[in-house]
C-alpha cells in the first residue's frame, strides 16, 4: 500500500469542507482553521484516519469477506464504480434500495428473479412468450439491473460498508448499524464523524477528492485480496507438498511384500 502524499491531498481539495454555519460539532476535532466563512480540514488528520482505515479494509478483504461501496451523489457515481469494480467488490451508485442490507433475504430474491431471466434468454424459453410478455420482462430486467446488477455476486451480508457523503447515505447508515456492519466513510465538516466506525475527514463533494480518497482505499483492498490468494496458493502448494512426501512411504509396503513372496516361492 502506497503511503498518503499530503501534497496530493492538497492539490484535490480533500481539505475543504463546508460552510462555518453548517458545521457538525463533532467534526471539530477535525477542522484546522476557518477561511472566508469556511472550514479546512487538518489534512494530516486526514491521513491519519485514511491510513487506519486502509489496514482494516485490508484485514477484512484478507478474510474474504465483501466491501460494499455506496455513492449516489452524482459527481461520486462513476468514480466508485470504476474503483470497486477494479478491486471487484460490489457497489450501489443508484438509489439505496430500502432494506438492501436488513431485508436482504428479498434483495436476494430479486437478484435470483434477474438470473431467471437471464438463463431464459439462453435456453430459449424467452422467445416463446409472446411479444408484449416480452417486452415486460426486458423492462423489468433492465430495472432490476440498474438497481441491483453490482451486486448481483453478493451472495451474504457484506463484511463492511465504504460510504461516500454519509449525512446522504443516512439509510444505508442506520440499516448497517442495526446489523453492527462495519461502516468505513468520507465525512465533511457537515456530518457526524461519531455515527461510522472509520471516518475519514474530507470533501466528499469534489470528484478529484472523493477521486484519491477511494483510489488509495481500493488499493489497500486489492492488497488484502492479494494476501489472501498469495496464502491460499501457498496452502494448496504445502498440501501437494505433503501427499507427494506420503506417497512413497504407502508404496514401500506392497513392495516388500513382493519381495517376500519371492523368498516363498523360492
Amino acid at each position: 500500500m502506497s503511503s498518503i502524499d499530503l501534497k496530493k491531498l492538497l492539490d484535490s481539495g480533500v481539505h475543504y469542507g463546508h460552510l462555518t454555519r453548517k458545521w457538525h460539532p463533532n467534526m471539530a476535532p477535525y477542522i484546522f482553521m476557518e477561511r472566508n466563512g469556511t472550514h479546512i480540514i487538518d489534512l494530516n488528520k486526514t491521513a491519519w484516519k485514511l491510513e487506519e482505515a486502509s489496514k482494516a479494509l485490508t484485514k477484512i478483504a484478507q478474510s474474504g469477506r465483501k466491501i460494499l461501496f455506496v455513492a449516489t451523489k452524482k459527481q461520486a457515481k462513476e468514480i466508485l464504480a470504476d474503483h470497486a469494480s477494479a478491486c471487484n467488490m460490489p457497489y450501489i451508485t443508484e438509489r439505496w434500495p430500502g432494506g438492501m442490507l436488513t431485508n436482504f433475504v428479498t434483495i436476494r430474491k430479486a437478484i435470483k428473479k434477474m438470473i431467471a431471466i437471464d438463463k431464459m434468454k439462453q435456453d430459449g424459453t424467452f422467445l416463446t412468450l409472446s411479444k408484449r410478455e416480452r417486452l415486460q420482462v426486458d423492462r423489468q430486467r433492465a430495472k432490476l439491473e440498474k438497481d441491483l446488477g453490482s451486486i448481483a455476486d453478493m451472495t451474504r451480508l457484506p463484511g463492511a460498508l465504504f460510504i461516500v457523503d454519509i449525512k446522504r447515505e443516512h439509510i444505508a447508515v442506520r440499516e448497517a448499524q442495526k446489523l453492527g456492519i462495519p461502516i468505513f466513510g468520507m465525512v465533511d465538516t457537515n456530518s457526524d464523524p461519531e455515527q461510522i466506525d472509520f471516518a475519514i475527514p474530507s470533501n466528499d463533494d469534489a470528484s478529484k477528492s472523493i477521486d484519491i480518497i477511494l483510489a488509495h482505499v481500493s488499493e489497500a483492498v486489492k492488497e488484502g485480496l492479494t494476501i489472501r490468494q498469495n496464502e491460499r496458493e501457498k496452502a494448496k502448494a504445502d498440501k501437494a507438498k505433503s501427499e507427494k512426501t506420503e506417497k512413497p512411504a504407502k508404496e514401500e509396503k506392497p513392495k516388500a511384500d513382493e519381495e517376500k513372496k519371492e523368498e516363498t516361492n523360492a
